[in-house]
This record gives structure tokens, sequence and C-alpha cells, in this order.
């Protein structure tokens, strides 16, 4: 056939042809394989189909170009390979570049820097030390995702720290995915899903500067937001896929707990953040002493019905927040820590935890699990291993602070504070639902269901302030930060709006993409002992075996050469 071919007349036109066929079938019907264990270079099901549908192109400006030390140009790296995914499955209706923050905005003078600075994106300052002295470097693991007339941000690091440990590192390559599939999400859909905010039990107003950033900042933002007033409304709608209840202050009547119990039976979320004891910061700021008493908002047998117990106690943590104090009476304040601002951490377990950073509580109330049959217990946050609970009522003094805190008190650890409920719930209503009750029911034409329709998910956090924000001069700062150290260099950014955030997402999970931030990836660290060891051995291996490959060939080839014309 070759022969033909090459003795046609026309080989000159043939042979061109065959090579276009050739590279035009590969082009078209290439395939990849992923030889990794974990999977790292092969999307989830859901990232494909969100990808495919895609109408109009994106494009993806990554800030993540520059002389990084190992761990942000690791990050930057990887970026570029799941980007590669990305367009791999959507083709041209993905594009990325990858621009340095120091560059010019094309027809302006202003830096890409200044453009990310005012959007609020703020860099990692890192300091390496050279043998000229410190260099100072700023980094910006952001991305800008374009699409139509809109812009989302991406955060594309959200560690604990800037000094990357191999988990931060491993942490922010699984979540890549995850990110800007979501960030594709958002930014693409046509409808919000619709939220509630319950209202009517002394929960704070969505109008208060101290839920602005609840508010405005993740609901009107990502959410279609409802207010909703249990003690005024018949029975909560369908449409509403996650009812958040933040630190109510008021006691709940059985008809509001029927109302509640009912949309969880019916497939609605319940996203609560409770404080059960009565402690506020202006309350001790007046007085320098109170006492927390329990609130009594009489949910308790609710949610001990579904697997969880809201204890009447305070959790205070040896890792904490900072308050100023005036030590030694002289109106000279320094900035001491609070063990009861615990700053509350999480094994990374879960998709609503994994790769979350430190997480802000005042005033915490800790949770236990109690029996409820066919449902699964999640710890998302709890305490560190230095730990102790003071039980109700519990005396809080300004004072405690002039002495340094008694290690030997704080022995318990990992003191569950927000915890996920999963499965089939059963009605607490189901045996005791009272005769006007079911009167109401049928008045409304709605019918009483003794157990949830299907699978469900609840989400307790025993704080209700996790989610509000403080004010500054007349203005809101993002929730969790700390009023004394905003600002300053004792600024810590907890990562508060990140977990509320994961819990929306988790709980509604509109385009399945739980399973892409579940994914993980395999840390393998080098031997050092070994590597030492063996290093002649792997040298030999790598430089010398593949020359002597080489000229073993070379005279093999001389060698039957030779023999072949000798003859």
């Amino acid at each position: 056939m070759i022969s033909k071919i090459f003795n046609s007349r026309f080989w000159f036109l043939i042979i061109p042809i065959i090579l276009l066929v050739i590279n035009w079938s590969a082009w078209q019907f290439h395939t990849r394989v992923d030889l990794t264990s974990e999977k790292r270079f092969t999307l989830s099901s859901a990232t494909k189909k969100l990808l495919v549908k895609l109408d109009a192109p994106i494009t993806i400006d990554v800030f993540l170009k520059g002389n990084f030390r190992s761990g942000f140009r690791q990050l930057s790296s990887s970026t570029n390979d799941i980007l590669k995914e990305f367009k791999e499955v959507a083709g041209n209706k993905i594009q990325y570049n990858f621009i340095s923050p120091d560059e010019i905005m094309p027809g302006t003078n202003i830096k890409f820097a200044d453009t990310l600075i005012g959007m609020g994106l703020y860099p990692i300052n890192l300091t390496s030390q050279l043998k000229e002295g410190q260099q100072q470097q700023n980094v910006y693991p952001f991305a800008l995702m374009h699409y139509d007339d809109k812009t989302l941000q991406v955060e594309l690091y959200k560690g604990k720290t800037p000094l990357m440990s191999y988990t931060d590192i491993n942490s922010a390559e699984a979540l890549l995915e995850y990110r800007f599939a979501d960030a594709v999400a958002k930014i693409t859909q046509k409808q919000k899903p619709v939220v509630g905010y319950a209202t009517g039990n002394g929960e704070p107003d969505i109008g208060r500067f101290n839920t602005y950033d609840l508010v405005e900042n993740v609901l009107k933002q990502d959410y279609n937001l409802y207010t909703f007033n249990l003690t005024a409304s018949k029975f909560l709608p369908a449409e509403i896929k996650v009812l958040i209840i933040v630190k109510p202050t008021m006691a709940f009547s059985d008809e509001e707990k029927l109302k509640l119990d009912q949309y969880v039976m019916n497939g609605g979320k319940l996203l609560v953040f409770a404080d059960r004891l009565n402690a506020e910061m202006d309350s001790l700021q007046i007085k320098n002493e109170v006492t927390a008493f329990d609130r009594d908002l009489k949910w308790n047998d609710l949610f001990f019905n579904y697997g969880v117990r809201i204890n009447a106690d305070l959790l205070m943590d040896l890792q904490c927040d900072y308050l100023p104090f005036d030590v030694n009476g002289n109106g000279q304040f320094e900035l001491l820590p609070w063990n009861y601002f615990p700053v509350m951490e999480s094994k990374g377990t879960h998709p609503i935890n994994k790769g979350l950073g430190f997480v802000a509580g005042r005033f915490v109330n800790s949770l236990d699990t109690v029996e409820a049959e066919g449902i699964t217990k999640t710890v998302l946050l709890s305490s560190s291993a230095n730990a102790r609970t003071l039980g109700s009522p519990a005396v809080i003094s300004g004072a405690e602070n002039v002495n340094a805190p008694e290690d030997a008190k704080y022995k318990k650890s990992n003191v569950p504070v927000a915890i996920l409920l999963e499965g089939k719930f059963r009605s607490m209503f189901a045996n005791r639902l009272s005769k006007e009750m079911a009167d109401t029911f049928q008045q409304n034409g709605i019918s009483f269901m003794p157990q949830s329709i299907s699978d469900n998910k609840i989400i307790i956090v025993g704080d209700g302030d996790i989610v509000l924000n403080s004010v500054v001069k007349g203005n809101p700062i993002p929730m969790g930060m700390n009023v004394y150290t905003y600002g300053t260099q004792a600024q810590v950014p907890f990562a508060n709006k990140d977990f509320l955030q994961n819990c929306l997402n988790y709980l509604i999970n509109q385009n399945g993409l739980s399973d892409a931030k579940a994914k993980d990836y395999v840390v393998r660290l080098l031997d050092n002992k070994k590597t030492e060891q063996q290093k002649t051995l792997w040298q030999i291996i790598n430089i010398v075996l593949p020359v002597g490959v080489v000229l073993l060939f070379a005279v093999v080839f001389q060698w039957l050469r030779k023999r072949k014309f000798s003859k």
C-alpha cells in the first residue's frame, strides 16, 4: 500500500492530505488518561455538566504571575492545570490569562494591584530572607471571572497563614476545581435560589448595621432573600430552600415550632445560629460584670428530637481573640486574650469545613449530639484542645484578665460548636398533634407530615454572633472581625463569612458541586533520610544511565552496520 502511494504520480498531493486527516482526527478525537491515584486531573461530572452548558464565553484573569516562593509558585502551576482542564471541556467558551498585579491596565496608567485593592482584595505580604537582606513581596492569590457584563471574584487561597504549609498547599490545590466551578455556576445562573430570614422572635432586623455583611454581601448577592415572620405567617412556603434563624431572643410557641417542623418534613433546610445564654458585650462594658442567664427559648425539644442539644453554658478557650484591658488601672489599655471569644477550628473532613480558616465566636454555647434514629451527625466547628465550659448562670467579669488563666482548668478538647444533621427526620409532633393544630392544617388544606419526605439537612451553630458584624466609625466591618484590632497589624482575617457561604452552598447544592469540593490531594513528601542515603544511586540512574543507553545504542548500531556492509 505504502509503495503504491510513493509510486503514484500524485504522491506529493496524497501524503499531505493523509497527514492533514491524521492531525485533524487527533485534534477531534484525542483522549487523556489521568494516572494519579486521587484523579487530580479529572473533573467531576457536575463540573463537566456545568461547563458543557455554557452559552457564552467566560474570561478568567488570574493574578498569580511572578517569581514566588515554592508554595504560591505551586499554586499558580496548579491553577494553570485546572483551567486547562476547564478549557478542555468547554473549548473556546473558557479563556484565561495570567497577569502580574504590577502590570498596567490597558488604556490607563493604573496598576492591576490598585484595582484589586479597590475591590477589597488585599495582598498577602511575604518576607523572604536573602543575602542582601529582607525582600518584601505582595502576592494576590485571586482571580476575576468575566461573563457578559458581570465580574466575580475568586479567592484561590484561604489558608490560616501566609506561610504555606504542605497542608495549606494541598487544601488550596484540591479546592481549585470547586472554587472555579462554583464561580461559573454563580456568574451564569439565570435565577437565584430563594433563602428565607426568620423574624418574629427577637432576631436582629436585616436593616440594622450588625446584619449588613450577612444581608448585603452574602444573602442578597447570591440569593433571592425573603424575610419570614413565623408568628404572623400560617406556614413556610416550599419555595424557600433554606430558612436562616439568627440569634432569636424571644421564646418559640408550639405553633411556631410546628411550622418549623413541618417545613423540615416537607424538604426545607434549617440553618440556625443560636445564643442560648443572654451574654452581651454592651452590658459588660457598662457594668464590668454580668451574669449570663438562660434565654429559655423553649425550642430545645425540637432540636433534641432531631439529634442535637444546645447546652446552657459558655465555651471558654485558650485559643481566643483579643480585647483591650486596663491592666494597671492607669488608663493604659493593653490587648489581652479574652477566653469568652473562642477562635474555633475544624478538622477539614467535610465539604463545608474543608480548607476553612479560623472562625471567631462571641459567647459561644457548646453542643451535644443525642440519639436520633437514622440521623447522621457531623461536627463542623469545635474548640481547640484547651477549652472549658462554664454553666449557667455564668458570671462574666472584665477583671478576669488581670491574671493569666489557669491552664489546668482548660482540659476539654474539641468541644462541638456547630453540627450538621443529615437523614430522614421524624416530626416532633408525630404523636402529639393537638386537635386545634389538626384543625388548622385542615382549614388551610395542608397535610401533616409525620416524617420527612426524603433525606434532609439541618445545621445548628451554638453562636448567634458568628454571622453578625461590628461597626467602626459608623461603618460596618466584615463579620467575625474584631472591632478593636480591625485595620491594625493585629487584625486576623477570620473565616466566618466563608463558613456561612459553605453552609448555604452545601444545604442548597443547586449544581451538585459537593463532589468537587470533597476531592482530596495526597501529600507525597520525600523521605529526607532515604534521599540522603540513595542520593548517589538516583544520580547515576537519572544522569549516567540515559547517557549509557544512548552510547550503547550507538555502538551496537555501528557494529551491525559494519557487519552488514562488510559482507
